[in-house]
């Protein structure tokens, strides 16, 4: 295939009042079609930081294709970037900016277009191709130079997408050489996954992603289709015990799975997640056939009225602890007429751990008909990323106290 560089422009992307999503949507189809994504860059709002882009990249990689700048606003500098680099003026599109202000019906949107939008974006470079805008108002921008083609379309993802759907047909076509695949492995280190299938991460016909993301592994295979099926096989066979169902892309889905699979239904208490984990099950469509019900007890007082934790446990080893966490595993079990449950409390913080409890102390209860089984973790990191951590932790064991119960 070929070699591509993308590129995000936008203060805003590298302050972190916005996430950059473009680069990663074109780097995922790319890669599927077996073209080298070389680099991915976020620069500012500034046109010495735009040329300085095109020149480092134009003439060294086939497809160059940069979102953001081109609005209506005094930060949007793209095409003045362009038009610089490219030693031209200016001029306005009217053809085809008509046919964007033919779309919208709504008078003070189209009173908008026409009076305060058209110039600056219906401005093309002389010596580059507008780009029509099918899902926005803002005129794209192509040319070729030096063997690079060079997109530049607006940041908005809906209209980025609509706007490289259209001027690359090729990349978003049906392929059956080329595929990936993911696979997803439970409680087994990055380096251990590497080194148990070698042959698979050193195959140069594979672009093989290995993604962390406490307790999985997320495995990404491309190339083309009977290689990609292959090092699918090896890996299932040498992690049989700890992958996911094929086809589940989350743990969620595995969870749903597993139990549709056993004809078995599943309920959870939540304390520290406030239903994180109900609402990762319930996202995924048809989920009522499997999951019962949740309950989120935040206060002693609904764990104990709700779950039925006995008010000594609370005494004796307080809201965060095992016994806690088991007496609410086994209140959802009851109240929910399920064959397995999950709870969770814990410190997600900033504030209220103490020595023996610091913040990102959590404790699990898994309940069956088999009995109940708890765990004590402390997790890192803040707030939000120990509740993530949480409900991606109790989905696993979930997963696996239902796998392994047949």
């Amino acid at each position: 295939m070929g070699s591509a560089v993308l590129a995000a422009i936008g203060d805003e992307l590298l302050s972190g009042a916005r996430l950059e999503k473009n680069a990663s949507f074109m780097a995922g189809h790319l890669h599927n079609k077996g073209w080298e994504v070389k680099r991915v860059e976020v620069i500012p709002d500034e046109e010495g930081e735009i040329t300085a882009l095109l020149t480092r990249w134009v003439g060294r990689t086939d497809l160059l294709i940069l979102s953001g700048g081109l609005g209506p606003t005094h930060d949007d500098r793209t095409r003045y970037a362009i038009a610089k680099y490219l030693g031209c003026g200016l001029s306005l599109n009217d053809e085809m900016y008509d046919r964007i202000v033919s779309r919208v019906k709504h008078d003070p949107l189209r009173l908008a277009y026409t009076e305060r939008c058209r110039d600056p974006q219906a401005l093309i470079p002389d010596s580059a191709q507008a780009v029509f805008n099918p899902a926005g108002s803002a005129l794209g921008i192509r040319f070729e130079s030096n063997g690079t083609t060079t997109l530049a379309l607006p940041g908005v993802p809906m209209e980025y997408q609509a706007m490289t759907r259209q001027e690359l047909p090729e990349i978003f076509a049906p392929d059956s050489e080329h595929c990936w695949a993911s696979v997803i492995i439970l409680g087994v280190p990055e380096l251990t996954i590497a080194e148990r299938v070698p042959e698979v991460i050193a195959n140069p016909e594979l672009h093989v992603s290995i993604l962390p993301a406490f307790p999985q592994v997320e495995l990404i295979i491309r190339g083309e289709a009977r290689g990609v099926s292959e090092a699918e096989r090896v890996i299932r066979s040498r992690f049989r015990d700890d992958v996911l169902p094929q086809g589940c892309s989350s743990l969620a889905e595995a969870v749903l799975y597993e139990a549709r699979f056993r004809g078995a239904r599943v309920a959870c208490a939540e304390s520290c997640t406030g239903g994180l984990i109900g609402a990762a099950l319930t996202e995924i469509a048809g989920s009522s056939d499997v999951f019962s019900g949740g309950a989120v007890v935040y206060s002693n007082e609904a764990k104990s009225n709700i779950l039925g934790v006995r008010a000594e446990t609370l005494r004796e080893f307080g809201a965060v602890s095992e016994e806690c966490a088991r007496e609410m595993a086994g209140g959802a079990l009851r109240i929910y007429g399920a064959d397995f449950a999950v709870s969770v409390t814990g410190i997600a913080g900033p504030d209220g751990g103490s020595e023996s409890k610091p913040v990102g102390t959590v404790c699990f209860g898994f309940a069956s008909d088999r009995g109940t089984r708890t765990m004590r973790r402390k997790l890192p990191g803040n707030r939000e990323e120990v509740r993530s951590r949480t409900v991606r932790f109790a989905l696993s064991e979930l997963w696996r106290m239902i796998h392994d119960a047949w």
